[in-house]
């Protein structure tokens, strides 16, 4: 595969962006399993053991959710199975006959963990419970997922089990956060839900941080003897939301408020290039991009990180990427601006303003 690639240093005008990854020498969980990641740009901030496989419990649920979304009619009406109502474990309490919306269903599966929930959503989504769960295995083989495998619907793991690890299960996360819907379930306090016969159920949330600490917004709750404590909690500070997922984490609540206090003090969203136009002269092209580009980082990084553009000429497509000692951390597509699009007045030369900045330092320090 032939590719291009230019250092392109100048583009850096906003900052110098310069960046050395510090070690995680102040910080220690107790989880067995962890990590901590921009929901944005996907860079980990913390890991511990993070690549780790391990049963993984209730926080299953959040895949059961998101294949339910995707492909199910969520104002259809469910009817519950004998089957549903036998589920060990956290329960909705549903009853075999009733009729309730798979919404409404989606609602009780993450506030509640109802096992009966996961349950009557596979039956009614997938046609039949293995059906669904192989709809669960190709969405996870869709995100690239390689160490993530489930049995079940619901995380119990007596006759099957559902096995992934941190990082896997913020990458799930990480995309169930971009659906709105699932955003907006997921961020639930308290749901009221009423049956086709006008039977009513009333659900508070099992995610004790969604109501104890002020930026926490969503996340899931686990638990099983064999996968011990696991926990999924996603929190937004002004303009950073972080993902911190435990597994086996006996004081994951503390575990959790710690990290998330790790990466709202020691990082900050910066702007690499603001949104608009701009010239590469070593390809004597003008490119445009729609949004500023934003990465994560700490105020006393050095020295390790540079942009560069990649031009893959098999493809016919331009990146930029943030690249730190060969490691691609962060790839984006840029397009070659044309006059038809809108922000022509926002172009410049970032060379010559680069070289601009140089010059006036040169001669200050003359």
């Amino acid at each position: 595969m032939k590719k291009l690639i230019f250092i392109v240093v100048c583009m850096m005008i906003i900052f110098a962006l310069n960046i050395k990854v510090n070690g995680q020498q102040d910080i220690e969980v107790g989880a067995q399993c962890a990590i901590l990641m921009d929901s944005e740009t996907g860079r980990v901030l913390y890991e511990k053991n993070s690549d780790e496989q391990r049963p993984i419990a209730s926080i299953s649920k959040i895949m059961t959710a998101l294949v339910a979304i995707e492909n199910g009619y969520l104002d259809d009406y469910v009817t519950i199975s004998k089957e549903a109502t036998l589920q060990i474990g956290s329960s909705l309490y549903l009853e075999e006959g009733l009729q309730i919306k798979l919404r409404d269903l989606v609602y009780g599966l993450l506030l509640r963990s109802g096992n009966d929930a996961a349950y009557a959503i596979a039956e009614h989504v997938g046609g039949d419970v293995n059906t669904f769960v192989l709809l669960m295995n190709e969405k996870a083989k869709e995100l690239g997922l390689k160490q993530s495998t489930f049995e079940n619907p619901s995380g119990l793991d007596e006759d099957s089990r559902n096995i992934s690890t941190a990082y896997d299960m913020a990458v799930i996360t990480q995309y169930a956060m971009n659906n709105v819907i699932y955003r907006e379930i997921n961020n639930t306090s308290v749901h009221k839900a009423e049956t086709k016969d006008g039977k009513y159920f009333v659900w508070s949330n099992k995610h004790r941080l969604i109501k104890g600490y002020e930026f926490v917004i969503g996340g899931k709750t686990g638990y099983t003897k064999l996968a011990k404590r696991t926990l999924v909690s996603v929190a937004k500070k002004e303009n950073m939301e972080l993902i911190v997922v435990t597994l086996n984490g006996p004081d994951d609540w503390h575990d959790h408020l710690k990290l998330f206090e790790y990466g709202f003090t020691e990082f900050n969203l910066r702007t690499i290039i603001e949104k608009g136009i701009f010239e590469v002269k070593q390809l004597d092209q003008i490119f445009y991009l729609d949004d500023k580009i934003t990465f994560p980082m700490k105020d006393d990084e050095i020295d390790d990180f540079k942009i560069v553009i990649d031009v893959n000429k098999q493809q016919d497509k331009t990146y930029l990427l943030l690249v730190k000692e060969n490691e691609v951390l962060f790839r984006q597509e840029i397009k070659e601006y044309d006059e038809s699009h809108s922000v022509l007045n926002d172009s410049f030369d970032i060379l010559d303003l680069w070289n601009g900045i140089i010059q006036f330092i040169r001669e200050l320090l003359w």
